[in-house]
């Protein structure tokens, strides 16, 4: 993993010699796969603890679902206009530009699309801080009702918004590094958020009778603060690369049409996926007080393994495939994506059985004491395994997605995301009245598996995937070894309410103790099979 606590030179160096060392025989995709997935780790710890922290001091109250909910607003737009959606589209023509244009052109193209972007994120937020109000009305229809809770809304939204362009910029920041194969510094990049919220939760709750409202405000300037921290850390290692530029707005550039042309297709794209948010986010707030602070705690550990398997292949795929795209390298490409496919069936398969069969002990040891009760682990745990479902098809999605756009094809992902919203709805509509939050977790799920059929399904028909006997041999053995490491955890595990009752230390050892049998017992089956470390390497 590394230390990066000043800089992440090294690491970003380390990436960049595995890249110059495979010369003619591509690069290692594994090796920057692992600098992303261990640079994650790093992330998604601090996430829990910024997580246990916020679990400690609001746990399921009305202020800790009001603020989470607010949240999401601002987020609700981040991922709209940047993160993947923007990538997506971004990355595939900077590829072109560094492949064959000149760095005076590549320099002109970025300052192009810097410029244009900073625009619609300047007119974006003005209108957001605004209209506070009335996103609030919207995402959270269920606080109407109730003026103070409904002030509460309005406040921490029109003090959160600005996040929204702070992280846009940062993820803009993130798919140069991206496309330059550093992938250390963005990973490592949302430690900052969590080290702001958590020393907004302590200084808050440590001041003169704050109350759990008192703490929400301080979370909603931790979050603001935490956006302009992950801005400023990405800003020196993109001028490493030369494309630190000064914004020049031109919506005629020839580079800043193709973004567009894909960029339009991936935001509607975004936009089925926002609704999906948008829509969990409103019955969410319809439902009994804690069920957005339940689907909120499950979703931060199912964004563990998410972010460790999924964002790690997505990330470092995209650019790779693009650049083989460029080159015309056609069995190269379809290596290089069946290595992903491979890679997330392995690691993707034991890890969602894991959350399923560890769902209330991981809720009970890390959220369960200050303002938590049993009852709010619980129902945490029950959104958890709803959630573990579509984990696999998640991290299928994320992998089958850069093969559409690293071929500038935004359309075909487009419809199918569309198709995936239309069965999200429904079956959050048709389910949250009598499975609460659980239903809205089911529904992310089946909408995943939707997605992730249609999409390889697609990849196979237009020959631009095919997979090959090591897919179907992986599978396999992942499939045993996961049977053997689910059955010795189900077997060996105390029951649910001897986790409630337990210190937490004991908890602690306890699932220590699962966590490091359960991949112990995963990896020798693995390797029994015939599965060996060297099968996860892949250069592109």
């Amino acid at each position: 993993m590394g230390f990066v606590g000043f800089d992440t030179g090294l690491i970003v160096s380390d990436s960049d010699e595995i890249a110059a060392r495979s010369g003619s025989e591509g690069r290692d995709v594994a090796a920057q796969s692992g600098v992303f997935a261990g640079m994650t780790v790093l992330s998604r710890l601090s996430g829990l603890a910024r997580d246990t922290a916020l679990a400690h001091f609001v746990g399921a109250t009305g202020a800790a679902d009001t603020f989470y909910l607010a949240f999401r607003i601002p987020n609700f737009f981040r991922r709209l206009f940047a993160e993947s959606t923007f990538a997506l589209a971004f990355v595939p023509v900077l590829s072109e530009y560094r492949e064959r244009g000149s760095q005076a052109a590549l320099r002109a193209f970025v300052a192009a699309v810097f410029g244009n972007f900073l625009i619609v994120l300047l007119l974006v937020t003005l209108i957001g801080v605004a209209g506070a109000g009335l996103l609030a009305a919207l995402f959270m229809p269920g606080f109407l009702g109730d003026p103070e809770r409904f002030a509460l809304a309005t406040d921490l939204t029109r003090i959160m918004f600005p996040y929204m362009a702070l992280i846009s910029l940062t993820a803009f920041a993130g798919a140069i590094l991206n496309s330059a194969n550093r992938f250390a510094v963005q990973a490592f990049t949302p430690v900052l958020l969590n080290v702001a919220l958590v020393a907004a939760a302590f200084w808050a709750a440590t001041g003169a009778s704050a109350g759990v409202s008192g703490i929400a405000y301080a979370l909603a300037w931790g979050v603001l603060a935490g956006g302009a921290a992950q801005l400023l850390f990405n800003l020196p290692s993109v001028a490493r690369t030369g494309l630190l530029v000064a914004p020049r707005p031109d919506w005629r550039h020839e580079g800043v049409a193709k973004v567009f042309k894909l960029l339009v297709p991936a935001v509607f794209a975004g936009s089925a996926y926002q609704v999906n948010a948008l829509i969990g986010t409103m019955l969410a707030s319809l439902l009994e007080e804690g069920s957005p602070s339940w689907l909120y705690y499950a979703d931060r550990l199912w964004e563990v393994p998410i972010g460790i398997v999924a964002i790690a292949l997505g990330t470092v795929l995209l650019p790779n495939l693009s650049r083989l795209h460029t080159a015309g390298d056609s069995q190269r490409f379809n290596d290089t994506l069946d290595w992903g496919v491979r890679t997330g069936v392995l690691l993707g398969i034991p890890a969602a059985v894991a959350l399923w069969v560890l769902a209330y002990p991981l809720v009970a040891t890390i959220f369960l004491h200050g303002e938590m009760r049993p009852y709010d682990a619980d129902r945490s745990a029950a959104a958890l395994r709803a959630f573990a479902i579509g984990l696999v098809p998640l991290i299928l999605v994320k992998v089958a997605v850069p093969g559409f756009f690293s071929r500038q094809d935004s359309k075909t992902p487009l419809r199918f995301a569309v198709a995936a919203t239309v069965v999200n709805v429904a079956i959050s509509l048709a389910t949250f009245w009598w499975l609460g939050h659980v239903g809205l977790a089911l529904a992310t799920s089946v909408a995943g598996i939707v997605n992730a059929g249609l999409l390889l399904g697609a990849l196979i028909a237009g020959r631009h995937y095919r997979p090959g006997r090591r897919l179907a041999r992986t599978t396999l053995v992942a499939l045993f070894g996961t049977a053997a490491m689910g059955a010795a955890l189900v077997l060996g595990l105390p029951e649910d309410a001897s986790w409630s009752e337990a210190d937490h230390w004991l908890r602690i050892g306890w699932l220590g103790l699962a966590v490091v049998g359960g991949l112990a017992i995963y990896a020798v089956t693995v390797v029994a099979g015939g599965v060996r470390p060297r099968d996860l390497r892949h250069r592109a």
